[in-house]
């Protein structure tokens, strides 16, 4: 009996006759259903291509979060409760305090000199006015060595200072006489002093003002003649070695420091001097950022550099808040961004501020109004408020001696009247002491500074002289002989001062463009 085995009963997947076998799987393994045809090969690479795209974006995003923590990080913020409570309205455009430091601290030693354990001060200082239409901009330097007051500003144990009165204007930086200086007191000077209320603060180091120029590739300056070793270093035994040739250059890093700290050596050495070439050099660096263009890409080397020697009001204390910032500027025209200085004269060694010359410049920029009297945008907040005329002057309750200080006859009598028409009490007139005086003097005695600011609103350009006793005195010079014969004697003011809503002309025909040529008024003296 044949026995049959049940697994050979299967069909046999060898066997060369019935069914045919099917061929060996060349996909090694591919399960059923699966399809590779030309379409499905597409639809694997567009996962992948989606899948590396994503992973990408993933990585971009983590580096631009990077970047903005880092830069944020970077920046240091001051303590806004230093700011005064009783500060200006908010008005027209807005105000940006640029203050410069000389602080030695974290590095800036290497780079300015001096002893790094030193207090911070304010080397120099502008605000910036941006107009409300962001095509018109004007800077106001204001020399560190100004006559200023000086309001209660914060020190550093959580007290408040008394108010100052006739003091240098870097002096408020130094408030606290601490290292990092005290950006918050200079705020609340100016502001004082303008009437303006003051948007935003930056102060920028040495090394962030080296680093800014070493990332535009260099700012193309001007100097009047060779410049040595000892006129950067008056200390210096020896003139030293070549510093810069005469005339045009680029400069950057180390050098650009150089250019805008010297002040000896060229016109007559003074602050106002350097002030000059500080706002060329500002102007030129402006120039060559927008020729690379506002844009974020060419932004953030620009941020990354600044941010780490930046201190900024908590305003500006992140980096999409100053990018934001910076990005709001791109449409200011350079032609129409101006630079001038505070309408000043000297006061002995020091610096005092002009009246009612300086007053034209802060009413013309609360206004939003251009240098030439343009209305560049008008107010931030709707109002329905018309702009009031401007107040006569009142010298009631004010008794005032006039003096002639010229050769011109009956000159004294002439500013008596003005005065009079004006309220103001004369005492007397008689003849100055000495005839060549060629601007007009107001004197005055411990207390009556006030007083004699009114005076001064009837004597366009008169300089403030504080004397000893209680008098208060109007010596006239050649400036009002000049006028006298034309002066309207109502006692507003405003008989040969500027319009209430344009920047006196002098202010106005000295005046900087960021496109001017480079090596145009470079000094004063």
């Amino acid at each position: 009996m044949t026995v049959t085995s049940s697994r050979s009963a299967a069909p046999s997947r060898h066997r060369t006759g019935g069914r045919r076998a099917a061929p060996p799987d060349r996909g090694h393994g591919r399960r059923r259903g699966d399809k590779r045809g030309p379409r499905g090969s597409r639809a694997r690479r567009i996962r992948v291509g989606l899948a590396i795209a994503l992973s990408l974006l993933v990585l971009l995003g983590a580096g631009a979060g990077w970047l903005y923590l880092k830069l944020t990080g970077d920046i240091s913020t001051f303590d806004a409760g230093g700011l005064s409570d009783d500060r200006p309205e908010d008005t027209a455009g807005e105000n940006v305090l640029v203050i410069g430091s000389d602080a030695r601290t974290d590095g800036n030693a290497a780079l300015g000199g001096g002893d790094k354990s030193d207090i911070g001060r304010s080397d120099t200082a502008f605000l910036l006015h941006v107009y409300a239409d962001h095509q018109h901009a004007l800077a106001v330097s204001i020399p560190r060595d100004t006559l200023v007051t000086i309001p209660p500003c914060k020190l550093p144990d959580g007290t408040w200072s008394a108010e100052q009165r006739n003091t240098m204007f870097n002096a408020a930086f130094s408030m606290g006489q601490t290292d990092k200086g005290n950006p918050a007191c200079t705020q609340n000077t100016v502001e004082k002093l303008t009437g303006l209320r003051v948007d935003h603060t930056v102060v920028v180091d040495f090394k962030g003002f080296a680093s800014l120029t070493d990332v535009v590739g260099g700012v193309d300056v001007c100097l009047p003649n060779d410049i040595y070793q000892k006129d950067l270093s008056p200390g210096r035994a020896t003139r030293g070695d070549l510093l810069f040739t005469k005339g045009e250059q680029k400069v950057s890093g180390q050098k650009a420091l150089d250019y805008v700290r010297i002040r000896h050596g060229i016109g007559d050495g003074s602050d106002i001097g350097r002030i000059k070439r500080q706002q060329a050099f500002v102007a030129s660096l402006l120039k060559q950022i927008k020729e690379k263009g506002l844009s974020p890409t060419n932004l953030l080397p620009l941020a990354e550099a600044a941010t780490k020697s930046l201190t900024v009001d908590p305003g500006l204390g992140s980096a999409d808040k100053l990018i934001s910032f910076a990005m709001s500027l791109k449409d200011v025209d350079l032609h129409n961004t101006k630079f001038v200085t505070v309408p000043w004269r000297y006061e002995g060694a020091r610096v005092a501020i002009v009246e009612p010359d300086a007053s034209a410049l802060w009413t013309a920029l609360k206004e939003d109004r251009t240098i030439d009297g343009q209305n560049a945008g008008g107010r931030k907040k709707a109002t329905t408020t018309p702009t009031p005329a401007p107040t006569p002057v009142s010298g009631a309750g004010i008794d005032v001696a006039v003096y002639n200080g010229t050769t011109v006859s009956g000159l004294a009598a002439k500013g008596a009247a003005k005065l009079t028409s004006a309220g103001f009490t004369v005492t007397g007139t008689a003849t100055a002491g000495s005839q060549a005086h060629t601007t007009t003097v107001i004197q005055y005695g411990p207390g009556l500074e006030k007083s004699a600011q009114t005076v001064a609103t009837a004597f366009p350009g008169a300089r403030l002289e504080q004397i000893q006793g209680t008098a208060l005195n109007v010596v006239l010079g050649a400036d009002y002989a000049a006028t006298a014969d034309t002066d309207t004697g109502t006692g507003t003011g405003t008989g040969t001062a500027a319009s209430p809503t344009a920047v006196p002309t002098q202010v106005a025909a000295d005046a900087r463009s960021a496109d001017d040529n480079p090596c145009s008024n470079l000094s004063y003296g």
